[in-house]
C-alpha cells in the first residue's frame, strides 16, 4: 500500500468520527473533606445546535475522585446515541485513568501495578462501559483559573454539596 493510501480501519474510524454529533463535556467534583460530603456537576454542549444540558448532584461520604468520576459519567449518560466528545476536566487522575490507567488495570483484573484492588473500581467500570460507545478527546484544564464553564461546573458541584448538607443538619 502506498504511503498516502489510508488502511481500511483508518478509513472506518475517520468516516464514523465524521458522522458522529460532537458535543463538549464539562466536569467537576468538589468535596468538604476527604472523605466526606461532595458533589459533582457537569455541562454538556451540542455546538451545532446551541442547545445545553446541565446537571449536578451531591453524597454525603464520598471523596472528590468519586465526585470527579461521577460527573464524567452522568454527562456521559445523556448522550443517547454514540457521540464525538470533547471531555473537559481539571482532574488529572480521571484524564490519566481514562487515557492510561485503564487498559492496564483491566489486564490485570483490575488492579494496579502493585497488585492492589483499583479505587473506585464500580465507577472506572460503569466509565469503561460508557467510554466503549463514544469517540473521547480528553482535555486538561486547570481548575480554578477562570475557565467559564469549569467555573460553573466547580459553582454547580459545591451549592449540591451544600445543599445536601443543609438537608441533612451537618
Amino acid at each position: 500500500m502506498a504511503s498516502d493510501e489510508t488502511s481500511p480501519s483508518e478509513h472506518d474510524t475517520n468516516t464514523r468520527s465524521l458522522a458522529l454529533p460532537h458535543v463538549l463535556l464539562y466536569t467537576d467534583g468538589a468535596c468538604s473533606g476527604n472523605p466526606g460530603p461532595g458533589g459533582w456537576a457537569f455541562v454538556l454542549q451540542h455546538p451545532a445546535s446551541g442547545k445545553e444540558i446541565e446537571g449536578a448532584g451531591a453524597e454525603l461520604e464520598t471523596t472528590n475522585n468519586r465526585m470527579e468520576l461521577q460527573a464524567v459519567i452522568e454527562g456521559l449518560q445523556q448522550l443517547k446515541i454514540p457521540s464525538e466528545v470533547d471531555l473537559y476536566s481539571d482532574s488529572q487522575y480521571v484524564l490519566k485513568g481514562l487515557e492510561e490507567w485503564m487498559a492496564n488495570w483491566k489486564k490485570r483484573g483490575w488492579r494496579t501495578s502493585s497488585k492492589q484492588p483499583v479505587k473506585n473500581k464500580d465507577l472506572w467500570e460503569r466509565l469503561d462501559t460508557l467510554k466503549s460507545t463514544h469517540l473521547i478527546r480528553f482535555h486538561w484544564i486547570k481548575g480554578h483559573n477562570e475557565h467559564p464553564e469549569n467555573e460553573r461546573c466547580d459553582a454547580m458541584a459545591v451549592q449540591a454539596r451544600e445543599r445536601l448538607v443543609e438537608e441533612h443538619n451537618l
